[in-house]
């Protein structure tokens, strides 16, 4: 385990001071530094409230008040960035943090990989193919998946590129969950098509039904259900 260096203070490049391993193989370092200093001028994608926000919420989770759900794929791609996949990939979330909800009687912290999962570790540094051998693919924020030389060059561009399509996927994110996609009386609509007509979307419309009387009851004690922000918006984090 590496440990800091005797009176090294934290600070966003302190990490340079460590061993790092799974780092590409950039052939330019002035177009490297170009992408980077882009980088470092746009605004951040994360801001300070979230980040406080999901540091008392994880704190709930390890008092036990709390479930933390985090889901989502091990690796984005550049070509699937449209409004119908974000919202296909929240529903799943939202889904399986109403089902959790509902059965242990916890709020679910949910925590998506989304809006910057771009890069992934290899095994190894390069792959053979026919007989040739290139560079692995690392994601989208590095090379190509094509297997050639061009597509599998490591390309700082893509970091810029990367950060674009996080911040898009993001905005999206906050509309869907702060603007009424994400409220808990529209639960039906969350199940997907795909899935719908098979035993696992039955089984899940079975739980919805079950969600549908919990609210009516609530309605029919006289709670005003319409003045419960809890049910109409979430909080969604996003990780990597």
């Amino acid at each position: 385990m590496n440990t800091r260096p005797i009176g090294q203070r934290w600070s966003p490049g302190s990490w340079r001071h460590y061993p790092a391993q799974q780092q590409p193989e950039w052939d330019d370092r002035l177009e490297l530094e170009a992408a980077l200093e882009e980088l470092r001028k746009l605004p951040p994608l994360v801001f300070a409230g979230e980040a406080r926000a999901l540091t008392a919420a994880l704190a709930q989770v390890s008092r036990g008040e709390a479930f933390l759900l985090q889901a989502g794929e091990c690796a984005e791609s550049f070509d699937n960035l449209s409004a119908d996949a974000i919202r296909d990939h929240l529903k799943i979330i939202l889904q399986m943090a109403g089902v959790l909800t509902y059965a242990a009687g916890l709020p679910v912290v949910k925590v998506g990989r989304i809006a910057g999962q771009f890069a992934k570790p290899r095994s190894s540094p390069s792959e053979r193919l026919d007989g040739r051998e290139l560079p692995s693919f690392r994601g989208h924020a590095v090379n190509d998946i094509n297997f050639d030389a061009v597509a599998r060059r490591a390309d700082p561009k893509r970091l810029v590129r990367a950060y674009h399509q996080a911040a898009a996927t993001l905005n999206l994110l906050r509309a869907f969950t702060k603007g009424g996609f994400a409220d808990l009386t529209q639960v039906h609509l969350w199940n997907l098509e795909f899935v719908a007509a098979r035993s696992q979307g039955r089984r899940y419309e079975a739980i919805t039904s079950h969600i549908d009387r919990a609210l009516r009851f609530m309605s029919g004690c006289g709670i005003d259900l319409g003045a419960a922000a809890a049910l109409h918006e979430v909080d969604f984090y996003t990780s990597h």
